[in-house]
């Protein structure tokens, strides 16, 4: 899967320099950062109403197009795709699992140096949760 994004990020890269009215990627390219952010937000939308839907080959599609735009929004961030696998492997190492990292003001602490499968055994400290309101 890494490959194909690399290619991918590599082909947003060479667009750069193609002509807009011919590669959609460069007339995003042009467009900014917000119009990225916005495409980026519409093909999500869409793989989440598909999702709901339970239209598999309609999520395929769309997450195919919320990957393009995410990648090309990482172009124009000079973000590189290694960047993001690198953050997926320090989570990993804090969680046993590279997911996604409470918004909270959590505190992750190990509780024991126990493995379970290989991971970490890891806890939040609850009196750093807060609810939002």
């Amino acid at each position: 899967m890494t490959d194909s994004i690399e290619r991918l990020y590599r082909a947003v890269l060479a667009a750069r320099d193609l002509e807009p009215a011919r590669s959609r990627t460069a007339k995003l390219l042009q467009q900014g950062s917000s119009k990225m952010a916005k495409k980026l937000a519409e093909e999500a939308i869409e793989v989440a109403i598909d999702a709901v839907g339970g239209d598999a080959p309609a999520v395929v599609r769309e997450s195919a197009d919320l990957i393009y735009n995410l990648t090309v929004l990482w172009a124009e961030l000079g973000i590189q795709p290694d960047d993001v696998w690198r953050e997926m492997e320090r989570r990993e190492l804090l969680l046993g699992i590279a997911e996604k990292l409470p918004k909270s003001t959590v505190k992750v602490a190990k509780v024991s140096s126990a493995r379970v499968q290989g991971r970490p055994i890891v806890a939040a400290d609850s009196r750093a949760i807060r609810k939002r309101h």
